[in-house]
């Protein structure tokens, strides 16, 4: 059973009678998108985890893409009554956006187990464990003889649009050079699988022999990397034409470690 943003209102904290629960099926999975307090946020779908697996894109709470203003939701490329609908529950209706874009991408919202979503954008739960991580919405089931725990919270981030899949990749940059600057670093990745476009790994000082890292949700699933493309600036022109480099520039995929 897939539950997509299971309502919170009337059923939020009821005997497992009432509402979905993970004793209804074998293997129930849960994709929340709309768990902020109904009161008084508004919130549809309810926060707690009640499946075998919990699935959290972006926190489970507040849609990247929901936070439009009502007019251009309205004159939405979906059509008026889509863009209507959506202004009321956007992040409510997006488990169902993200359910369907996951038959289309079977490699696609990989779920990293994590104990909150400010750790996992930190980077604390990253990468999967050696289980490897399940694949929100239609794929989810292919996991299902891999749970050990009796809770199961998973988080990933999304793209504000279709197609809503993205993949994360952790990237750590050695910078070389003679003198520190300022400015920013970025960096693109390409791979078997495509290319993605430029991310911004550190701003500000940038000292040679330092290392920095960040963590990217390519909207790509560049598969094997075959190349990276580094760039940095300092946004104004500097007489002793500063040059920086990279000693080292390291990719880490999520999925495959």
């Amino acid at each position: 059973l897939s539950g997509l943003d299971p309502a919170q209102p009337y059923f939020q904290g009821t005997p497992t009678e009432v509402r979905l629960d993970k004793s209804d099926a074998d293997f129930v999975d849960i994709i929340h998108t709309d768990s902020a307090p109904t009161i008084p946020n508004l919130g549809f779908g309810m926060s707690p985890a009640i499946g075998h697996i919990d699935f959290y894109p972006n926190g489970g709470k507040q849609m990247p893409g929901c936070g439009k203003n009502p007019v251009s939701q309205i004159v939405d490329l979906d059509g008026i009554w889509e863009g209507t609908r959506d202004f009321v529950a956007c992040n409510h209706l997006r488990s169902y956006k993200y359910y369907s874009d996951s038959i289309i991408y079977p490699d696609g919202f990989l779920g990293y187990p994590c104990a909150s979503y400010d750790l996992f954008q930190s980077g604390n739960c990253f990468p999967c464990p050696e289980e490897g991580c399940p694949n929100m919405g239609h794929y989810a089931d292919k996991f299902k003889d891999k749970i050990k725990n009796d809770f199961l919270k998973l988080y990933l981030n999304t793209g504000e649009a279709r197609d809503f899949p993205l993949w994360r990749y952790k990237v750590t940059v050695t910078l070389s050079g003679r003198s520190k600057v300022k400015g920013y670093v970025n960096v693109a990745l390409y791979g078997t699988g495509g290319n993605t476009k430029q991310y911004q790994i550190t701003k500000g000082t940038l000292k040679p022999d330092n290392t920095y890292t960040a963590y990217i949700d390519a909207e790509v699933n560049v598969g094997k990397v075959t190349k990276v493309k580094f760039l940095w600036n300092n946004n104004w022109i500097n007489p002793t034409l500063p040059k920086l480099g990279a000693a080292t520039i390291t990719v880490e995929t999520g999925q495959n470690r």
